[in-house]
């Protein structure tokens, strides 16, 4: 035996010594995955129904999909429960249930009689929901939290589920309103990647002390949506999804006046 492999024995390891060499197993969080499961079974459970034909039910669980996808984050934080796996999770759930969901529901709704054009449609919302979600991974951590970059995804998809919804609570066929719903689409599956800024309203303190009539103006608000949920839901997202091309234009004319 030369002088490199007489260097190279070792003493046996101690019993202590390995088990500490054993890689450790890494649980996970329970309650803000359990929210992102269930997201991610209404979005899923969205496309079964666009399959058998009930696109109520398929728009009304993109909506579901979109209050438990808002509570999973903010269970997580309020229980110092965030982790790298949550996150990447959280993503794909999103891609499901904001992403591919919306994309066939609003296809077999609407979208499918018109051929190409109704598929690309489809598609450019699916791949603008994909690179929305890419991006808001990557800048994460850099970007301004009161506002997004570009339109969210699960506003988007209930902008689209949400004309379905309209649609078929007032009994209207797709076929009749198939140019509104493919123009929809591309509305926001392009605004989805736009450099525009649509408030998230991150900056709101739940812990800090409102005025009362905030309170009134939220009962308000509640009994609005109570009156007609499809019609003054959709008018919101509307609203919001036009928000961002407000605030460019107002941006814009105030670098032109200075």
């Amino acid at each position: 035996m030369d002088e490199r492999d007489a260097g190279s024995v070792a003493e046996p390891e101690t019993p202590d010594e390995e088990l500490s060499a054993k890689p450790r197993r890494r649980g996970i969080f329970l309650l803000p995955n359990l929210f992102t499961t269930g997201a991610l079974f209404a979005g899923f459970y969205s496309i079964v129904q666009a399959m058998n034909g009930r696109f109520e039910e398929a728009a009304i669980a993109i909506f579901v999909a979109m209050i438990l996808d808002g509570l999973d984050g903010r269970v997580a934080r309020l229980t110092n429960t965030q982790s790298a796996f949550g996150a990447e999770y959280d993503s794909l759930s999103d891609m499901v249930s904001f992403g591919v969901a919306p994309a066939l529901v609003m296809y077999s709704f609407a979208l499918k009689g018109m051929g190409k054009l109704g598929w690309i449609a489809a598609f450019v919302y699916c791949a603008g929901a994909a690179l929305r979600l890419a991006r808001f991974n990557t800048m994460h951590g850099v970007q301004d939290k009161r506002w997004f970059q570009g339109l969210p995804s699960p506003a988007a998809a209930t902008l689209v589920a949400g004309l379905v919804w309209v649609m078929v609570d007032n009994h209207i066929i797709g076929l009749d309103v198939h140019w509104l719903a493919w123009a929809l689409t591309l509305f926001a599956g392009i605004s989805m990647v736009t450099n525009l800024r649509f408030y998230s309203g991150k900056d709101i303190n739940l812990k800090r002390s409102v005025p009362f009539i905030v309170i009134v103006l939220i009962a308000l608000s509640i009994s609005l949506v109570a009156i007609d949920p499809p019609i003054v839901l959709l008018l919101l997202l509307v609203g919001y999804g036009l928000s961002g091309y407000v605030i460019w234009v107002k941006r814009r004319l105030s670098q032109r006046h200075v």
